[in-house]
């Protein structure tokens, strides 16, 4: 295989993933709470580097494909989104954007989110997916008399977190999470946090992942093409 081929065959890959990634980030435009993602592009330079520092010698391979593009990483857009007033009392926006409420899913586990459109369910405070939203005590909240001030609500760095599901969080390993004693003024009840997504820029971004990958796909063609000349020229000298 040409060389040239692996730089731009994993171009393709890392487009076709950022597409998957704008596309989620556009169908969830209307969804509360929800935070922006987006990924880092970088090369194996960085990872042959590191590993040539842990004592790991770069093959032929390695040292032909050290400038491959790679996505290092993912991250999240913590800015928070607009707040709407709804005017339903079961209604809760979070004024700091790394405080999140505490849900419990299905499994049993304590999630994170920051989306507060609640409700009443047999008597308990729950999600818009039915999940109990839980106290500093992570006990379900009754919503007999006064419970608002039940609701816990912690802060946590969004490097502490990874998504789970479709807009939940995870703690990861060693998290710091700080609890707020009686929701510490967080909470803005009435109102809803928007996602944080900008339809126009996500879609220029959707058009740019997708032309990145037809010119990469084209240079691809293109190589093929020239070898395929090449083989045939070869070939009638050799008649």
């Amino acid at each position: 295989m040409n060389q040239g081929t692996y730089p731009l065959a994993a171009a393709m890959i890392n487009q076709l993933n950022r597409v998957d990634m704008i596309s989620n980030n556009l169908a969830n435009a209307n969804t509360v709470g929800f935070k922006q993602e987006g990924m880092i592009e970088g090369s194996f330079n960085y990872y042959l580097t590191r590993a040539s520092n842990e004592g790991f010698t770069p093959t032929k391979v390695n040292e032909i494909t050290n400038t491959i593009p790679k996505l290092d990483g993912k991250y999240i857009n913590e800015e928070v989104g607009p707040i709407v007033a709804t005017g339903n009392a079961l209604d809760f926006a979070l004024k700091d954007s790394n405080a999140f409420f505490k849900v419990l899913n299905e499994n049993g586990n304590v999630e994170y989110t920051r989306d507060g459109s609640f409700k009443i369910l047999d008597n308990f405070l729950v999600d818009s997916k039915g999940r109990n939203i839980l106290s500093n005590d992570n006990e379900p909240i009754v919503t007999d008399g006064e419970f608002i001030n039940q609701i816990s609500v912690v802060k946590i760095d969004f490097k502490d977190l990874e998504k789970v599901g479709y807009n939940n969080y995870k703690t990861k390993q060693n998290a710091q999470i700080e609890q707020l004693e009686l929701n510490d003024g967080q909470l803005i009840q009435g109102s809803l946090e928007k996602s944080n997504i900008n339809t126009v820029s996500t879609m220029v971004a959707l058009i740019d992942a997708h032309r990145r990958f037809e010119q990469a796909q084209k240079g691809v063609l293109t190589i093929d093409d020239i070898n395929a000349k090449v083989i045939d020229k070869i070939g009638n000298n050799n008649r």
